[in-house]
């Protein structure tokens, strides 16, 4: 898997946007981090990001409307979602909106990469490139 995709993490938490953004970093991608949906959709990166990387509860957009948000205006980033409140009902209906990966926190650093690779593979139509 070729490095330094842009990744944008979305997440109200500081501790979990400063834990991202390192281990992001370390594994050669490009990050940049947002406290809120509405920020990144205000943001330069809405256009330029690889994969999107958001929180499912947020003060006042959820992850599941911020990537209806950014399908409605024609961006097709994979979409993981993660939180810290997995129940059957919020992983099926994240599943059904075609998120790539739906993480529990806490979750283990390798298998958030793994997530993301899959995500860059299939979004790059199956290569590595």
């Amino acid at each position: 898997m070729s490095r330094y995709s842009t990744v944008s993490v979305v997440d109200d938490d500081p501790s979990i946007r400063a834990a991202l953004n390192n281990l992001l970093k370390s594994q050669g991608h490009i990050v940049h981090t947002f406290a809120s949906a509405e920020d990144f959709l205000r943001s330069s990166q809405l256009n330029d990001t690889s994969c999107v990387i958001a929180d499912v509860q947020m003060p006042t957009m959820s992850g599941f409307e911020l990537l209806e948000q950014m399908r409605a205006q024609g961006h097709a980033a994979p979409f993981i979602l993660i939180t810290a409140f997995a129940d059957d009902r919020t992983r099926a209906r994240a599943l059904s909106v075609g998120v790539i990966g739906f993480l529990a926190k806490p979750f283990a650093g390798l298998e958030l990469i793994a997530c993301l690779d899959d995500a860059l593979r299939e979004h790059r139509g199956g290569t590595d490139a």
